[in-house]
């Protein structure tokens, strides 16, 4: 006689009686494991439904069962409070593949992965599926024209991103918390139509983690001990681009048509920029050209004729050998993240192929920085030439980069010259940073708009005037076009702001400019002689033995940098990397004063 063992899976199901009934299970001896029936009133005790369920299935078989001389029994060892803990991390299934090994019985179970583990070990297993066919997924209960991605963790009210991109809110969807049983349900349906039914395809396999693209969702799902609990996250593009619906100027697009073939696209998560990678992938596919995308997971929206690559024996750099035989024109990273990733992108593009990298960023200097500190800066504006910034679904700004030999803005000496970095706005051609290596730091300089500094030059002069007639040494710093610092005697101070500050509104009213007023850095201290020197990757003040011991302040400009307390060595150590540091390094950059005073 013929023996089986079953799992908890295909009794929920109501399976084996269903197969009694019609004849498919007859004449033979059914095994049903101690840990199933005790898994079973756990859950029933817990007024879970799969419980109840699981046990009135029983009843059943044993019902039918006497009809087509089926028998029953239970068998194998009661799981410990131990077990039953671990269950959803396997402990229960185990036993059960240890009762129908010592059975030499066939193991039938609704789990695909139970049944893929048993083979694996020997065991003689038979998987049973529903033959269906799938009109709605489980989940897409919860998706609606407007969500963009739905968030399911057990005992968690469940959650949707709905709207546009940039423009995203976050809904409750039910008061009811998601419960275990309801989200494994989930799970079985998305890996039974990925693995056993071909819909789509495991991206990424991990530990505790799991990344499915199906279809048009992707879905990454996370267990203990990764996670602290089960948490589904199902991702949907809810809107298919074209280059005409960003509105793209006639420059950009023929730029994009003819010279661009090194183009970052940047912008903080959720702003559209996948969608836009998307559209510029049709768009060079309609032009004639051959398109590939790197994928990890593949999750854009192309159509057929663009093929879809993801890490090769989980390396882009092994894919990256292989593409390079296909002969592509363009390929779509998507996206740029780890330092081989930035690698893999140099060196396709140094081969002749156009890349189009997808980058996180919250500003398009970003992107270009986390370049930097991976690459050569003069290798940059090899590798990238376009870089487009994008946030809430929109394109907001486009850089050109250029590699230029000469004195970078508000240097003066000839000797100065070096290998500088342009970054210009792409529509107006006007150059906004500078990127160049400064002793063995990378600097990224802002170049100010020449027209909006002699804005501020006049407004300063006309300020300075009406400051003057209280302290003739008085200076005035324009901060921006709408805010000034002006710094005076501190005796004069009071005459300067007025009763009730109605002297210094008068004059913020006159130039339409917030003003600060402070005392000047001669009525604070004494100023001291002091040495700047470089030692690797820090700055040391050098002060004569008299100063030892002695509180100072260091200003740029007369504006406040930092207070110290000048050690026995006679030297104050700075990092280049911290934010005086860097004030420091563009002081010298720029000629502005640097002064020191004792307190």
């Amino acid at each position: 006689m013929k023996r089986f063992v079953l799992d908890t899976s295909i009794i929920i199901d109501k399976k084996i009686s269903s197969m009694i009934e019609r004849g498919e299970l007859v004449e033979c001896e059914i095994i049903i494991p101690n840990a199933v029936i005790d898994e079973l009133q756990a859950q029933a005790s817990l007024n879970r439904e799969s419980g109840f369920i699981g046990l009135e299935e029983i009843k059943r078989i044993r019902e039918v069962g006497k009809t087509r001389n089926v028998s029953i029994r239970f068998s194998g060892i009661r799981p410990s409070m131990d077990d039953i803990r671990l269950a959803k991390r396997g402990r229960i299934d185990a036993l059960i593949k240890d009762i129908a090994k010592s059975e030499s019985a066939t193991l039938i179970t609704a789990d695909y992965v139970q049944a893929l583990v048993a083979e694996a070990e020997g065991i003689n297993a038979t998987y049973v599926r529903e033959d269906r066919k799938i009109d709605r997924y489980i989940f897409e209960e919860y998706f609606d024209d407007q969500t963009t991605s739905v968030h399911l963790k057990e005992n968690v009210e469940p959650l949707a991103k709905r709207g546009r991109p940039g423009e995203f809110k976050l809904v409750k969807l039910s008061n009811e918390k998601s419960r275990f049983e309801y989200l494994t349900k989930i799970i079985k349906e998305i890996m039974e139509l990925a693995i056993v039914y071909g819909k789509g395809s495991i991206e990424i396999s991990r530990s505790g983690a799991n990344v499915i693209q199906l279809g048009n969702y992707r879905i990454a799902i996370t267990k203990p001990p990764f996670s602290d609990g089960l948490e589904i996250t199902i991702v949907r593009p809810i809107v298919r681009l074209t280059l005409k619906d960003y509105k793209i100027s006639d420059r950009l697009m023929e730029r994009l048509e003819n010279k661009a073939e090194g183009i970052l696209i940047a912008g903080p998560p959720g702003s559209g920029k996948s969608t836009l990678a998307s559209s510029l992938a049709e768009f060079y596919k309609d032009t004639g050209k051959i398109v590939k995308t790197f994928e990890s997971p593949r999750d854009l929206q192309v159509s057929d004729e663009i093929t879809q690559y993801i890490p090769l024996e989980g390396s882009f750099e092994k894919a990256a050998d292989i593409l390079l035989l296909v002969r592509p024109d363009y390929t779509i990273f998507d996206e740029v993240r780890k330092t081989r990733d930035f690698e893999v992108f140099a060196d396709l593009r140094l081969a002749g192929v156009g890349m189009i990298g997808v980058v996180h960023a919250s500003s398009p200097l970003d992107a270009i920085q986390r370049f930097m500190s991976r690459l050569e800066l003069g290798m940059i504006p090899h590798i990238i030439d376009t870089i487009i910034f994008v946030k809430s679904g929109e394109i907001k700004k486009v850089y050109e980069l250029r590699l230029n030999v000469r004195v970078p803005t508000g240097m003066k000496e000839e000797d100065l010259a070096r290998p500088i970095v342009d970054v210009r706005d792409f529509e107006s051609n006007r150059l906004e940073y500078e990127i160049y290596t400064y002793g063995e730091e990378n600097v990224v300089m802002p170049v100010e708009n020449e027209e909006v500094d002699n804005i501020k030059r006049l407004m300063q002069e006309k300020i300075l005037e009406y400051i003057k007639r209280y302290d003739k040494n008085a200076v005035v710093e324009m901060v921006s076009t709408n805010k000034a610092v002006a710094r005076v005697n501190k005796d004069v101070i009071p005459l300067v702001i007025g009763r009730s500050g109605a002297t210094i509104k008068e004059i913020e009213k006159m130039f339409d400019v917030h003003i600060d007023v402070e005392p000047t850095i001669s009525s604070m201290g004494r100023e001291v002689r002091y040495e700047i020197t470089e030692a690797g990757n820090s700055f040391h003040i050098l002060f004569s033995d008299d100063i030892i011991g002695s509180s100072i302040n260091i200003y740029i400009d007369d504006e406040f940098l930092f207070s110290a307390i000048v050690g026995k060595k006679g030297k104050i150590k700075v990092s280049k990397g911290s934010e005086a540091g860097k004030k420091i390094i563009n002081a010298l950059i720029n000629k502005k004063d640097i002064k020191v005073l004792q307190v």
